[in-house]
């Protein structure tokens, strides 16, 4: 039976197979040398998966890599049967001679990762209706409440979703970027943006996250699964 893993049970899965969990999904990264090469890694992958293809994987196609995503769309999460998958498309690749891969660390162009953006509001209520309308955005799929967050339809743009704030709070910017990356790339990309002239305003919540922010005060999180379960 299909069962709704934890964020440490789908992290754990899949980590010796080049697969890192993000933000309720499953991503990995296969470098390629040519446009046909990777449409030819995507029609394999899409293979191995058969019927499932439709509702539980998402690929990106590029000249020098294809992302694999791997969700189930039912749900918004990851289930026993994105792991089963993801191991499933890391063997197939393996046999073409293309290893799924995170790309994690100094040498990668950069690591697996996803974008949200978040806004603070005193009432969520009245002004998700207008970035639902603005954006042409949709409810996430079991997730369609007056303050639940919004996705791309389409799975282009960054999720948005909505922060309370229990005051308002002028001269403060109230919109911050979210950047998931693998639980073993966040400590390195931290220290990169600091280095790059960035300050860390706040690691009271790592490793779920890290508030940064730049030299003029403007803020992002880089964010892990870590750290919020229990």
């Amino acid at each position: 039976m299909e069962r709704i893993l934890s964020r440490r049970e789908a992290s754990e899965a899949v980590q010796d197979h080049g697969w890192r969990y993000l933000l309720g999904t499953l991503q990995a990264s296969v470098p390629v040398g040519t446009l046909a090469q990777a449409v030819g890694l995507a029609a394999d992958a899409v293979a191995v998966c058969g019927g499932d293809a439709d509702r539980h994987l998402r690929i990106d196609v590029r000249p020098d890599r294809i992302v694999l995503t791997l969700q189930s769309s039912q749900c918004a999460s990851v289930t026993t049967r994105d792991v089963e998958l993801a191991r499933r498309i890391s063997a197939a690749a393996g046999t073409s001679g293309f290893l799924p891969e995170p790309g994690t660390g100094a040498g990668a162009p950069r690591s697996v990762q996803l974008l949200e953006i978040a806004i603070d509001a005193l009432s969520i209520a009245e002004i998700r209706p207008f970035w639902k309308a603005v954006l042409g955005y949709a409810d996430e799929a079991g997730a369609e409440g007056p303050e639940d967050p919004l996705v791309d339809p389409v799975g282009q743009g960054p999720a948005l979703w909505f922060q309370q704030m229990d005051r308002a709070r002028p001269q403060r910017n109230r919109m911050h970027i979210d950047i998931s990356v693998p639980h073993d790339e966040a400590p390195r990309r931290v220290e990169a943006a600091l280095a790059a002239g960035g300050r860390l305003v706040s690691e009271a919540r790592a490793p779920a996250f890290w508030v940064l922010a730049d030299r003029e005060g403007n803020e992002a999180c880089v964010t892990t699964w870590q750290g919020r379960d229990g």
